[in-house]
Parts: C-alpha cells; structure tokens; sequence
C-alpha cells in the first residue's frame, strides 16, 4: 500500500508529487467548499490518477501532515497491493429518509468479503444517528462503519460530498473496502467538561430538541450562552450536549446544526431521544488535545501496534473553534502516536461516525476527534 499527498492553494496551486499516475485506485480528496464548488481541480486530479477512483467532501478545515488550513484542497491517492474497493452514493431526495439513505448504501455494497465501510455524509440535512442505523442494519456481522459529516467552515449554509461525480449537497457515499489483507483501527474521544444541572430531555423528534424539563430548550439554552447567544447555532458549538440515552451508561456528545426561533428549538446532528438525560459541556484544552492522542492510540493498538500507512483524521470543528491557534497540536498528538511514515489527512466536521470503543455499536458522535487507519499485512 504507498500513499501519496499533494495539496493545493489559491496561492501556490498544486504542491508534492504524483509519481503513483495510473497506479493509484483512490483519491480521498478535502476542500473548502466554495473551491470544491469550482471544476478545474477534477480534471487536474483525472490527469494525474486517470484510474483512481475519487471521493471526499466539503469541510471546515482540512488536515494535512500536521497542518490545518482552510479553503485548500488535500488529495491523498492511495495504491493497494491486495485490497479492491467499491463505492455507493445516494441523494437525500430519493429517499424517506436518513435511515433509508444509510439501506441503500449498505445494499449496494457486495457484502463476500467486505472488511470496512467509510462514509461521508451531507452535514446539514442528515440525521447521523438513523444514517447510521440503517447501514448497519444491512451490513455483514463484524462490518464497522466510519466517517464523518461534511463541513462548510462555521457558515452552515451548504455541504458537499461526492464519489466519482461532480461535489453535490443533500448527498452521501460510502466506500467498501475488500479483502482480509486490509487491517483497519478505529478511535473516537473527546475531553470536554460538563457543566450546570442535568435536565431531562422531556419533548424531542428525533435529533430534533423542543424541551428540557418541560422548559423551551432554546430559551433555556440561551440562558446558558448568554453573550454568546447572539451567534448561534454557530457559537453553539462551543457549548455541546452530554447525553445519555434512557437505560445506558455510556454518553455521546451533540452538537446544534439549526435552531428555529418559531418553535425554540435546536436541532442536533444526531438523535436527541425522549427520556435522555443532558447535561451542557465546556472546553478543557488540555483534554481536547489527550482526546485526540488517545484516539490515535485505540487505532494503533486495533492493527497490531505498527505505524499506519494512512490514516484519515475526522475532528469536530467545535474543536477547531474552542483550539484556535492550538489546533495543530491536536495533530501533532496524534503524529507523536501513529510515527512519522503515516500519511495524515482529513478534515473538520460536523459530525464524526465511528464506533465509541473495539466491539461497541458504531455511533454519531460530535465534538471528538475520529481515526480511521488503514494498512496491508504482506
């Protein structure tokens, strides 16, 4: 397996090599999304990978090394020795629904020896929890789902995902990855603080939240944010959910997409359930930053301890917000885990999908910092 990155900007343009050509069989590709918008980057890209499928997303920030940046483009093509692949795209408005979006997925993925699914989804118009739900209602036993939501920076104005055509929004693919030769490790933690009373989530539909202890949640989220109430639902970001679900122990993090005014209410990424406890969250720099390494370690530990050739770095951009200048050193915990001969890349999110520990349901989380590395055995 040889990894190959190259990345792009407005000032520059390309940079880095493109020795792989017609070797190449995927291109992961992150952009800003008004340069993904723009057609000149796909056919430079067919030009150097003319057999390589191509796959990536909008986003908030895009990863490369360890350097964060926004509005460039990251192209990672990649040349398995042993591992075919498929892909699968469908549109939010052929379908019921994000659970129905996550069957057809899964359905058009030949289940004989599949070993992993990668997922990108739109980020505005999804609910992660069910998209999720419905990939794996339709995926072999042992099959893990990871990826993440698309970004738009902090504007929340529109999302772009493709695999093999044109970057559009309202959509989501899926790559599958074939072959017992692929080892495949997976890590997601956050490092948030709780803060204020835990309330009882006492009126929601789906990842949608109308109360907390019978009370109008986005007033009484207002309460909290004070100042930063003026900006939502982007300063919401600053200030995500600690839930957990009616009869469970473990807690997931929700972060607002929207809030309607009419109806005082936010929706969330992923579901809000009736019954949940909930309770706010606040930066702690110093966790954010262990979150990220200990993400890293789980995924090095799932494929034996040995430095990836790839992995693929999926963050919250309430992360990217709350780190600012000390983004970057979430990566470099990360590069100190997994060695210099992994090739990093990937984006800030909306939300990030993985499983929360090795054997665990896959989840929609937000707020974490998500690893997916990939490498062959010989």
């Amino acid at each position: 397996m040889r990894v190959e990155q190259r990345d792009w900007t407005q000032a520059e343009g390309w940079r880095g090599g493109k020795e792989l050509g017609d070797r190449a069989q995927l291109v992961l590709l992150f952009g800003g999304t008004d340069v993904l918008a723009g057609t000149q980057w796909l056919d430079e890209l067919r030009g150097c990978y003319p057999k390589a499928r191509l796959f990536g997303c909008s986003t908030a920030g895009e990863i490369c090394g360890t350097r964060v940046s926004d509005d460039t483009l990251v192209s990672s093509a990649v040349s398995f020795d042993h591992t075919p692949l498929a892909m699968a795209q469908v549109r939010l408005d052929a379908v019921a629904g994000s659970q129905e979006a996550g069957e057809r997925l899964a359905k058009a993925l030949d289940p004989k020896e599949l070993v992993h699914v990668f997922t990108l989804s739109d980020g505005q118009h999804v609910n992660g929890s069910e998209l999720v739900r419905g990939m794996l209602a339709h995926l072999p036993k042992g099959v893990q789902v990871t990826g993440g939501l698309a970004g738009d920076g902090a504007r929340f104005q529109r999302t772009l995902v493709f695999a093999d055509e044109r970057p559009a929004e309202d959509t989501i693919a899926a790559i599958g990855f074939y072959g017992s030769r692929l080892k495949v490790g997976y890590g997601s933690l956050g490092g948030w603080d709780t803060f204020g009373p835990m309330r009882q989530v006492t009126r929601s539909e789906g990842n949608v939240l109308y109360e907390l202890d019978g009370k109008p949640a986005l007033e009484l989220y207002k309460t909290y944010l004070g100042e930063h109430a003026a900006g939502l639902p982007a300063t919401g970001l600053l200030f995500p959910l600690n839930l957990r679900r009616p009869g469970q122990d473990r807690t997931l993090v929700r972060t607002i997409l929207n809030v309607d005014e009419s109806k005082q209410s936010l929706t969330y990424a992923g579901d809000v359930p009736e019954g949940s406890m909930a309770q706010l969250m606040k930066a702690n720099f110093d966790r954010l930053i262990e979150g990220a390494s200990d993400a890293a370690k789980a995924s090095y530990e799932q494929i034996g301890g040995v430095s990836p050739d790839l992995a693929i770095l999926i963050s919250c951009i309430g992360r990217k917000l709350v780190l600012k200048q000390r983004t970057e050193e979430e990566i470099e915990g990360v590069r100190d885990v997994l060695g210099k001969r992994t090739v990093l890349t990937g984006f800030y999110s909306y939300g990030e999908i993985c499983p929360a520990a090795p054997g665990a349901s896959c989840d929609l989380h937000n707020q974490t910092m998500t690893i997916t590395t990939l490498t062959e055995t010989a």
